[in-house]
């Protein structure tokens, strides 16, 4: 079991910056990655930014390409969100996820998927 706790939504300007953070405990050396998400009401969520434990790699939605970036993740048990250059159509509840997998005999054995509360971000015009 994970759990993980947002923080650092808020209001802006467009164009300005917020950082979201969010902190996982529990069975955190299960974590293989974690991402965040965003949803508006009556849209599915959609996936935002993911970074990889091991690796490191990221990756990002086209949509915030070259404004966001995610961080940590890694042996610290929070993971970052630092966003650039809001745009109105960033504002969104932001929820954090973290995928975790046992692996039994080498093989993958309990996938599972844990989520925050989620964290409100409004840009305004």
């Amino acid at each position: 079991q994970v759990q993980l706790v947002e923080s650092g939504g808020g209001r802006v300007q467009t164009g300005g910056s917020l950082r979201l953070a969010c902190t996982a405990s529990g069975s955190i050396d299960t974590i293989v990655s974690m991402a965040w998400f965003r949803q508006v009401p009556g849209s599915q969520r959609e996936s935002v930014a993911v970074i990889f434990k091991d690796s490191g790699a990221t990756k990002y939605a086209d949509s915030v390409k070259g404004r966001f970036t995610i961080s940590g993740g890694g042996a610290q048990n929070t993971a970052y969100l630092r966003m650039n250059s809001l745009k109105p159509e960033d504002s969104a509840v932001y929820y954090c996820n973290a995928h975790t997998l046992i692996l039994k005999k080498g093989m993958p054995y309990k996938p599972a998927d844990y989520w925050g509360q989620g964290t409100q971000v409004t840009v305004s015009s």
